[in-house]
Formats: structure tokens, sequence, C-alpha cells
């Protein structure tokens, strides 16, 4: 089938505006709403605001003093029903990313069929599950393409196949649908 040249010619042009231009949208939607925090109206305070105080928040839970503190307030939060449900949940999930238990630091792929010719990536998120009777088996983590969500599975640890690789680049190849980022077996 052939496509006019000017038909070809805007759709290459839509390859090229549309994500240069939707990333600017989303990052200076961001910038305009966190700037809209601060009632003070000058262009980009509210996000150098939000980047010291986030700075000078974890500079001063890293001392000594305000661990302690810090523990008693997370203790507290988890007490709350639905908050601490809710917090827990977000906490695990950054600390899983920038945390000092990153949870993401083994990728593998784990088959999906008998002959184990259809594999599907994710990330072991517990290596053993014997504590609650699992003996043998991992948990796997499987993020959707294209989405914030995913699926965990449980598995015999036998049957996953490790990747070697930055897991930024796996993370990359599994949300963007295998288009971006690649990934290597061990």
């Amino acid at each position: 089938m052939n496509i006019h040249p000017v038909v070809n010619y805007f759709l290459k042009g839509l390859l090229l505006v549309v994500p240069i231009g939707l990333t600017i949208y989303i990052i200076s939607a961001m910038v305009v709403w966190i700037d809209n925090l601060i009632p003070i109206k000058i262009p980009g305070i509210g996000i150098l605001t939000v980047l010291l105080v986030t700075t000078g928040v974890g500079y001063i839970a890293n001392t000594i003093i305000a661990k302690p503190a810090i523990e008693t307030l997370n203790s507290w939060i988890k007490r709350i029903p639905l908050a601490g449900f809710i917090y827990t949940s977000i906490n695990d999930l950054v600390d899983a990313f920038v945390g000092d238990k990153k949870r993401f630091d083994q990728p593998v792929l784990v088959p999906l069929d008998e002959k184990g010719e259809i594999l599907k990536p994710g990330f072991i998120t517990q290596t053993d599950l014997e504590e609650i009777g699992l003996p043998g088996k991992v948990s796997v983590y499987m993020p959707h393409s294209y989405n914030f969500s995913g699926n965990l599975i449980i598995i015999e640890k036998s049957r996953i196949i490790l990747l070697k690789g930055k897991n930024t680049e796996i993370m990359k190849y599994i949300v963007s649908g295998g288009v971006s980022g690649k990934i290597e077996i061990k």
C-alpha cells in the first residue's frame, strides 16, 4: 500500500512531535502543580522548595537523633487502619527502588508454559519463602508494560532464568513492552 508522501511526512513528524510534546507537557504540568503548592508566585520556587525540603529532611533523617523519632512515627502511622496500609505500601515501593533494601536488583525470566518456550521477565522480590510454608520457592514481581501495575507470582527457584544487565535497562525493557532497553541471560 502506497502512502501519499505528505501523509508519510506527517506520520514521521508525529513520531518526533508527540513524544517530545508530551514529555514537555507532562514535566511542565508537574512543575506548575508543584509551584502552586507554594503561595509565592515566582516560577520554579515550588520545585526548588520541594527539592530543598526533601534533601533537608533526608539529611536530618540520617542523624542519630532523628532515627528513633522516625521509627516511632513510622510505627504510629502503620497502626492506623487505612492510612497504615497506604503508607506501608508506598513506603515499601519507594524503598524497593531507592532505599537501602533495593528489591528490584535480581532480574529473571519466568517460564509460563511447560516447555519453557514462553518467558516473562520480572524481578525476584523474596528469595526464600520457607517462613510462609513455601520452601524452595521465590516471589517474582512482573511489571506490566506501559503501566504502573504488575503481577506477583510464586515459583520454584529452579525454574527461573537469571538475567544480567543494569536493572534500569531491564525495567525499561519490560515497561516499554520490549521496545526500549535490553536484557541478556546470565
